[in-house]
This record gives C-alpha cells, structure tokens and sequence, in this order.
C-alpha cells in the first residue's frame, strides 16, 4: 500500500502547471461581462430626433408608371414634415455631437436626448453629404461625458466591439461583436462613399450615428449602415472609421463650413490579377495612376502615369477610395510619404497635402433678362469644383448648378457639363452667355452626365 502511494504521489506532482485549476477571483471573471466598458461608453452615446420640412408635389399620376413622368411639372407643392430617427456621439465636453449626414444633414428641427433624460436643441455645425457625417451643438450644453477617439490604424480584425444607438427608437441599446473586416470600400453605404470599418455587432435602423467602441471604451467609428435584404441586422454592418471623423470634428473647430480633403489630382484604378501581370508585381496590391492633373501634388512630387501607389506612411492603398481616405485622415497642411512603384522599382516619395486650386476662377455666370434659358447657372470647372461634385482631375468646360425653369423642363439638371450649345464650342461661362444671347427658336444643347454625352434639342 505505501508504495502505490508513493507512486501515487509522483504522478500528481509530475502534471503540468497548466493543468491546475485556479478559483476566479472576482465577479467580472465569472460572468465576462461588458458591463464596465457599457458604464463608461454609453453616457456619450445621445438619441436624436430630426424633423424637416419637404416641398411635395400632389398630382393624380403620381403612382402611375408612364404618366408621373409626362405630367412631373404638374400638381401644386405642398410642404410636408418628414421625421428621422437616429444616434449620436458626445465627442468633446462643450456639447460637439457627432451623427450620420443622413440622419440630419438637413434637418429643419433637431432634439437631442442624453442617456440621464436630458434633453437639448441642436444645430448643424458642419455636414457633409459623401463622407456621412454632420457634427451638431448642443445648445447651452456643458461638463458632458465624451469618448476619446482610438487611431484607425491600430484597429485589427477580431477586435471586441460594442454597438451602441437607439434602434427602431425602442431606446439605449448595445450590441457586441467583433471587427469583422477593414478598408471596405467600392461600396454607397448610407448615403456616403469612402472606406468603411466591418463589424458583426447588430446595427438596426436607428443605430445610424451610433458608436462602435473597444474594450477600452474608446471609439472606433460611427455606425452607418447595415448591408441587409429584409432591413433588418445580418451581421454585415459598417462604420466610419475615427480618423475620419477626428479631422471632420477639427475643421468645425476650426469654424470651416465645409469639408476639405486634401487634393491629389489623381485618378487612379485598382491592380488587379491581370495588371499585376503586367506590372511585374507578384500579387494584385495597390492603385496604378491613370490621370495626373498639371497642377497635382503628386506631379510635383515625381509621380507620373503608369506609376503604382503601393502605401502611404506605412499603410496599404489597394482601392481609390482607400487613397483618398489615406489623405483624408491626415488632413490639408500635412505631408505624407507614399511608397509606389516605377518601371518596376520600388520606391518613396514625400507628398504635400494642399487644398484643391481655384483656378481657373469660377466665374458664375446666371442667365437673367427675357432668355428662353433665364435662371440657368453655370460655374468654369476647377480642381476645387471637380472634386466638390465627383469629376475628374482633368475634367475642362463648364458645370450647370441651377438649369433654371425652362432649363429643368428641356432636361437639363445640376452637375452636367456643357460642351456645346448651338454649335457653339462651351470653353468657359462667357462663352455660355454669349451662345445664349444669339440663340433663336431652335437650341441644340450637348452636356455630360455621369461621363456619357447626350443632346438635348428643342423648339421655341
């Protein structure tokens, strides 16, 4: 018997360390709970109630197929207060809120709600329509609790995080996941277009503006949108990643009424299987250079067509949109080192990030007087226009911003751009005033849109 013991004995104290079980110590590491991260993150986290007012036209064909575009221009405008629900992030002390664009980027009417009940009026400082974000005021609003932003570049895929909003306006909810994904581009997510953060943390409607925080209780992003069949949550939801929506909260500070990227102008496609091929790359990464205005930073820097954006201080560019959120996140004043490729060599470059040139200047020039085209508005087309509504860097002629009643009537519409009215080359806005002067009864207009060439003809 004493020796089975004895034998007993070597054999328990031979196990391994790990095998040993310890006693949790506290009641956090029994239950796992979120709960502390929820206690610090959620005051920040507001309801927003938005109201706006929308001029609709009634008309009885309104819901038919083939007479509500024959008889658009007819019926009488009848305003209507249209509601939007959703989410917001304190982000400073002093009452700065960050939402969605689309949640009240033109909004008439704003109610803030705090999560202690308070409850305050709201005023748009800064929006913008492509990036979705709008920042608000609070009014008379101070010694508020606000999250501190975490660097986009440090989060990673499988990261903890919380979902925080007011979905279907049933109230404060939070909803955990992970990072599901990163740099998630060449997608129209919630009205806005860029680079967006991936997560599997429910995001109903509602969530809109919400935060997506880590196990830090600092924030990752703002949610967006959902990417969903039913409109309900399937486990692909998207965020603006915070490096965003810091340089978005700097230039409100700083009393900027709209938002400036950096200018590249560039364009630039994506490497696929293929290019790579032929570039001598040995997988598909980065965006090769297509366009390269004269005037562009990257011009100055060295960079010519053909050449391969590969990263940015360290950081991969795979995607267009990739390239610009890059840019954008350092924000105009910044210089940047991008690494790229050249006729098979790798290699770097220091890039200053200066604001989009206006120049040409833009001349508006609105038609008035007794024309058939009176109201029409157009404006010379420069870097700084080209990149506020989407052309491209090279992009000459001139934009309509307003194409007046008759204008709108014929066709036309804000964003086209005029190549020719009556056979009348259209160089600048002079020339369109002038072509405009000596037209008659019958007008040819021929405009872009979306990059395709159309014309327009009619009589008076």
């Amino acid at each position: 018997m004493r020796h089975f013991t004895v034998f007993l004995f070597m054999i328990l104290t031979a196990l391994p360390v790990a095998a040993q079980t310890q006693v949790p110590q506290s009641r956090g590491e029994i239950t796992m709970s979120f709960a502390p991260v929820v206690r610090q993150t959620a005051p920040a986290v507001v309801n927003i109630y938005a109201q706006r007012v929308v001029a609709e036209k009634t008309t009885p064909f309104a819901n038919d197929p083939f007479f509500s575009e024959m008889f658009r221009n007819f019926g009488h405008v009848q305003p209507r207060v249209q509601n939007s629900l959703g989410s917001g992030v304190i982000v400073s002390e002093d009452g700065l809120v960050v939402s969605n664009y689309h949640v009240v980027g033109q909004a008439t009417q704003i109610r803030v709600v705090l999560n202690d009940r308070r409850e305050f009026d709201a005023a748009v400082l800064l929006a913008d329509e492509e990036a979705d974000l709008a920042l608000l005021r609070l009014k008379g609003a101070k010694d508020l609790p606000a999250l501190a932003f975490r660097a986009s570049d440090t989060v990673e895929v499988g990261d903890l995080v919380l979902a925080i909003g007011n979905p279907f306006g049933i109230g404060q909810t939070v909803s955990s996941g992970i990072v599901s994904g990163l740099a998630r581009s060449g997608l129209s997510i919630g009205g806005g277009r860029g680079l967006f953060i991936q997560t599997d943390a429910a995001i109903n409607p509602g969530n809109s503006g919400g935060a997506l925080v880590d196990m830090s209780g600092r924030l990752v992003g703002i949610n967006t949108a959902i990417l969903s069949r039913s409109g309900g949550s399937n486990g692909i939801g998207f965020a603006i990643p915070a490096d965003l929506v810091a340089r978005f909260v700097e230039q409100a500070e700083q009393g900027e009424k709209r938002f400036l990227r950096p200018w590249a102008g560039v364009s630039a496609q994506a490497v696929d299987a293929a290019l790579a091929e032929a570039l001598g790359l040995d997988l598909p990464r980065g965006v090769v250079l297509a366009e390269l205005h004269s005037d562009s930073p990257f011009r100055k820097a060295g960079f010519e067509i053909g050449d391969v954006v590969l990263e940015i201080d360290g950081e991969p560019v795979n995607t267009p949109q990739e390239l610009l959120f890059r840019l954008s996140a350092k924000g105009i004043g910044e210089t940047v080192k991008v690494g790229y490729l050249h006729k098979g060599r790798e290699r770097s470059a220091k890039v200053a990030l200066v604001a989009p040139p206006e120049t040409p200047p833009r001349d508006p020039v609105k038609i008035g007087g007794r024309s058939i085209l009176e109201g029409l508005t157009v404006v010379n087309i420069n870097p700084a226009v080209a990149q506020e509504v989407g052309l491209s860097a090279e992009m000459p002629g001139v934009l309509v911003t307003e194409p007046g009643r008759v204008g709108s009537r014929v066709g036309l519409k804000p964003g086209d751009v005029l190549l020719r009215i009556n056979d009348k080359e259209i160089d600048d806005t002079a020339d369109v005033a002038k072509a405009v002067r000596d037209g008659g009864r019958t007008w040819t207009i021929e405009y872009l849109r979306n990059g395709r060439r159309s014309v327009l003809r009619f009589r008076v």
